[in-house]
């Protein structure tokens, strides 16, 4: 099969195929036993029909026809490969020639695709990237010693006003309308102050106030309240008590208790390496998003509006599906959070083009690294895919197959082995204290950064930065 490829306007090209007939002659002959199995003829026997038959019968434009349907798409597909040509269009398909005679088949596709970078090594090698730091602090561990002491914390009743971080006990009763919200309505409920269950204003109107007191406050109900989102609520609340938090004394006991550790020191040492752990995994990922930033900053693409629409649409209807999901269309869900319809549209739009241009780059990439995806790669993401689902390996790469996906994941993965070559050419810049400056910087009398989230009870890792 030849094919050749002219540019038409920009992002458009025109492939003329040329089939030459011993390559389509095995497609036509399944076109006639396709059709032969189909049709009754008198005399012979289903699928038995001879060709000369179903011409003279069915007639010959009916075969080719079906030939066409069915085998047109495979030598465009087919063509799309050979020439690395990735369509965001449906193609213009125009058969010249239809192979009669011992003619080859003639037919040209027009449609739109993706532009194509290229780079050079020197183009997205050396990068310049700044490292967070993953040095851990004494204060660090204090804090992270002091949230595990906090979730020990026994409750006592206090004579003084509410703080954020107490426990309250209330009577809370929300109407819409003068009509009880259920939702909003807790009797004896056990509160913490600063949750936010109930919205900012309720928790602000809470601190300060003591035992007995009676607070009404009016608010706008949140995405939460699904169809009632964005209304008018009132809560009227009765403060019956406040507790305070009793941390347990920071000492081998509390080790014991709170841990596998005999002795405080031996955990403070475990909390440290956790710490540590978390920061470097947070630190990769970072690594990984400034390199890819870098790099699409330094490029300059024209993009097809029909790319760019498209990817903006993934994104609305993502949103739009989260919107449903909380029971209310996707204005209210916007309005709900203080945005509207066309502001989100323009970020949604400009995230589309930064997410297109970093795939843009990274395929680049990966076509000067001859990058190149491998059966067990392709396989082990597979499994990693039907684990998380659930369901068997086979049939998940089936369907994969089947929907085309395959491609898809097959172009994660290339995009995935870029990224990595541009981080182990870059260079990382890892001599930052925690508080930005330089290692080897004065000490400075800031505050020191606020801890990333960490469980010593658990095994959860953080996950790294995410890329397009």
């Amino acid at each position: 099969m030849q094919t050749t490829v002219e540019e038409t306007d920009k992002h458009t090209v025109k492939l003329t195929i040329e089939v030459p007939p011993d390559e389509f002659a095995k497609d036509l002959d399944k076109a006639y036993r396709k059709i032969a199995q189909s049709v009754r003829i008198p005399g012979f026997r289903k699928g038995k029909v001879p060709r000369q038959i179903i011409d003279a019968q069915v007639g010959r434009d009916a075969v080719l026809g079906e030939f066409l349907e069915d085998s047109v798409p495979d030598y465009y597909r087919e063509a799309l490969r050979e020439n690395d040509l990735a369509p965001i269009t449906n193609p213009d398909i125009n058969v010249e020639t239809l192979g009669d005679d011992g003619e080859p088949l003639i037919f040209t596709a027009t449609v739109e695709v993706r532009p194509r970078l290229t780079f050079a090594p020197e183009d997205y090698r050396g990068l310049e990237i700044e490292s967070p730091p993953v040095e851990v602090t004494d204060d660090e561990v204090q804090r992270l010693l002091d949230s595990l002491r906090d979730r020990f914390a026994e409750l006592e009743t206090v004579k003084r006003p509410a703080r954020s971080g107490d426990y309250v006990t209330m009577d809370i009763r929300a109407t819409v309308h003068d009509e009880e919200i259920a939702e909003g309505t807790r009797p004896d409920y056990l509160y913490e102050v600063g949750s936010g269950e109930f919205g900012e204003k309720v928790d602000a109107e809470l601190e300060g106030k003591r035992a007995g007191e009676i607070l009404q406050v009016n608010d706008t109900l949140g995405p939460g309240a699904a169809a009632q989102a964005g209304e008018d609520v009132t809560f009227r609340i009765l403060l019956k008590e406040v507790k305070g938090k009793k941390l347990p004394d920071a000492d081998d006991e509390f080790a014991k208790t709170a841990s596998e550790f005999d002795t405080l020191d031996e955990l403070k040492v475990a909390l440290r390496e956790q710490l540590g752990n978390n920061k470097e995994r947070q630190a990769e990922g970072a690594v990984r998003d400034l390199a890819l930033e870098r790099l699409v900053d330094r490029v300059d693409v024209d993009l097809p509006e029909t790319l760019i629409d498209e990817e903006t649409g993934h994104r609305v209807e993502h949103a739009r599906e989260r919107a449903e999901q909380l029971g209310m269309p996707l204005e209210q869900y916007l309005e709900a959070q203080g945005f509207d319809e066309l502001r989100f549209r323009a970020d949604a739009r400009d995230h589309a083009i930064r997410a297109i241009k970093a795939d843009l780059v990274l395929e680049a990439v990966a076509r000067s690294e001859e990058l190149e995806v491998t059966p067990e790669e392709l396989g082990g993401e597979i499994a990693r895919l039907a684990q998380a689902l659930g369901r068997e390996p086979k049939e998940v790469a089936k369907n994969l197959d089947r929907s085309g996906q395959v491609v898809a994941l097959a172009g994660d993965i290339i995009r995935s082995k870029a990224l990595d070559v541009l981080v182990s050419h870059a260079n990382v810049d890892t001599n930052i204290r925690s508080d930005g400056a330089p290692a080897d910087a004065e000490t400075s009398t800031g505050s020191p950064n606020e801890d990333p989230e960490v469980d010593p009870s658990s095994d959860h890792e953080p996950e790294q930065g995410e890329t397009s």
